[in-house]
């Protein structure tokens, strides 16, 4: 089954609002100790027990964790901060349904992170074409010519997926295509399909 809602602009606003909320109040938080709240609450929301809906989200939540901590990636700002944010707003169990109401706790948090997704979507599907990248120059020689080799062909990848997808996150912003860029930085599509 398949069920569309229509968020309003006073929706969208309520949800902004939390975000910019939960941002405000992890400000002093140490990026470490955002990470672990969001790994924490992975590990304790009790996933095989969550609805479909809120799983399929909650496996994003966990590649944006391998993302923020993938030395290799070296994801900078303002996109490192832009992810440290989704994953302050997803460890709050109290945002705008607490998480400890059953079936309908995790519904905010499903929403929200769809909406947060889709704004990082250009620095994830960059991350992935990263990882395929080096899954593909994985090599298995203990010569240090090829490891040299492979390090400046990765670092030449990254270097290059970096820009493209801030050059995309520049071009989205300029196009019509429903997203809507916010004073506060927060993109949302006007129609989302949990």
């Amino acid at each position: 089954m398949r069920i569309t809602l229509d968020l309003e602009p006073a929706d969208i606003e309520r949800f902004t609002g939390a975000f910019e909320r939960v941002r405000q109040t992890t400000r002093c938080a140490d990026e470490v100790e955002i990470i672990d709240a969001a790994k924490y609450a992975l590990d304790h929301l009790g996933i095989s027990t969550a609805p479909a809906y809120v799983r399929k989200r909650l496996v994003e939540v966990q590649r944006l964790i391998m993302m923020i901590e993938d030395g290799a990636w070296s994801l900078a700002d303002p996109e490192r901060s832009d992810v440290v944010d989704t994953l302050a707003y997803f460890s709050d169990p109290d945002d705008l349904i607490p998480d400890h109401i059953e079936m309908i706790g995790l519904l905010d948090d499903a929403i929200m992170l769809e909406l947060l997704l889709r704004r990082l979507r250009k620095v994830r599907r960059a991350y992935a074409d990263f990882c395929g990248y080096r899954d593909a120059l994985r090599i298995d020689s203990p010569d240090a010519t090829l490891h040299a080799q492979h390090a400046c062909m990765l670092a030449e990848r990254r270097a290059a997926l970096h820009v493209r997808m801030r050059r995309s996150k520049v071009k989205a912003r300029d196009d019509d295509s429903g997203i809507s860029p916010r004073d506060d930085g927060v993109a949302v599509e006007r129609r989302v399909s949990p």
